[in-house]
């Protein structure tokens, strides 16, 4: 129970976090998003760890779930951290950040909490510990709670754009547009960067 504690924290500094973001600008507390992270990775390793005497060892089981679990993860990473070009994430229009529109940001505003839902739940499928389904739901929810703050409070106070973009692009669900918008641009972006 005290790791799944330990999630809830995470998810209370990222709050802080966005909450700083837009009316504090503490540099103390912009380490907080990462001080989360930090948090709840120690809280998995912690209930995979706790567990690890009784975990059912199936070989294929284990490596095509872990498989997509890496995969999941791979892609959070890359959508928290990489997929905004760091030239291009805060375009100034009139002295105020714009959204970036592209690649996995195409597809759907919060990308990152269908890979962070997919990474635990693949990982829950992979290992069979009961309480990494429990952080799977716990955690998740926690997620989705943490973007319907950020669509709502967060980004709108940020980015002048952001109401434009909510009317361009859905909340979590892909639909068709915006998976052709994605590849598309991601195809782009591609092309740009094998010219460089």
């Amino acid at each position: 129970m005290l790791f799944i504690l330990m999630g809830l924290l995470a998810f209370l500094l990222f709050v802080a976090y966005d909450i700083n973001d837009v009316i504090f600008k503490n540099n103390i507390i912009r380490r907080f998003f990462f001080l989360g992270s930090f948090l709840l990775i120690f809280a998995t390793a912690g209930i995979i760890i706790e567990a690890f005497d009784v975990i059912v060892w199936n070989f294929w089981w284990m490596s095509i779930f872990g498989m997509f679990s890496l995969f999941f993860l791979i892609l959070l990473i890359y959508t928290l951290f990489f997929a905004l070009p760091f030239n291009e994430t805060y375009i100034i229009s009139n002295g105020s950040p714009q959204v970036y529109r592209n690649g996995v940001y195409a597809l759907c505003r919060h990308p990152g909490v269908l890979w962070f839902a997919g990474f635990y739940f693949c990982l829950w499928l992979a290992l069979r510990i009961p309480m990494l389904l429990w952080a799977a739901i716990i955690f998740g929810g926690c997620n989705f709670l943490y973007i319907v703050f950020q669509d709502h409070w967060t980004f709108i106070r940020i980015f002048d754009d952001y109401q434009d973009y909510k009317k361009t692009t859905p909340f979590i669900i892909p639909n068709f547009d915006s998976i052709k918008r994605c590849l598309l641009t991601l195809r782009q972006e591609k092309e740009q960067f094998g010219e460089v």
